[in-house]
């Protein structure tokens, strides 16, 4: 069997996440820049090894202020470290379209296991020969697993920002 190695293709994928605001409302937000690869026997999605960076000063909410204020140490601290780093540790196949994906997730200088949810789209060859695989990616992290701990709390006892965030990516990875 011959390794094979996808890229994604980032004009055509997102790396979005959602968390709760003052209990009553959902903000969301996508990075901008990112890259990863995956690693097959042939074509054979089942066998995926998947690497995965991300920007951290690439955040985006559509709210400049929020975007700084997440850029800061209170988050992410993008200025000593500029990368989000995922790397697969299983893929197991559920059935034809679900999978379970474990990997090291590390935010900051703190890495924990963590697992996704994959809905494997199909493979298809593109009008200039690259086959492509398309993926929708779900899971739910505790942000403060990570070290991203700033709150505040409401008179009503919530919090600002929720400690639960989801995970929402949708990534299409071509090979010639």
């Amino acid at each position: 069997m011959a390794k094979q190695i996808w890229k994604v293709d980032p004009a055509h994928s997102e790396i979005l996440f959602k968390v709760r605001h003052m209990v009553i409302s959902t903000v969301t937000g996508k990075f901008e820049k990112f890259d990863g690869t995956v690693e097959t026997e042939d074509d054979r999605i089942d066998t995926a090894k998947v690497e995965f960076t991300i920007d951290t000063a690439s955040v985006n909410t559509g709210v400049p202020d929020r975007d700084n204020h997440l850029r800061s140490d209170d988050f992410f601290n993008a200025q000593q470290f500029p990368q989000i780093r995922f790397v697969s540790t299983a893929f197991k196949k559920i059935n034809d379209q679900q999978y379970r994906l474990e990997g090291n997730l590390t935010i900051r200088d703190i890495t924990k296991l963590v697992e996704l949810n994959v809905e494997y789209g199909g493979m298809v060859k593109d009008p200039w020969g690259n086959t492509r695989a398309g993926f929708v990616v779900t899971g739910k992290i505790n942000r403060k697993d990570f070290g991203l701990k700033w709150n505040a709390l409401l008179e009503t006892g919530g919090a600002v920002v929720s400690d639960e965030v989801q995970v929402q990516c949708a990534v299409e990875f071509t090979h010639s």
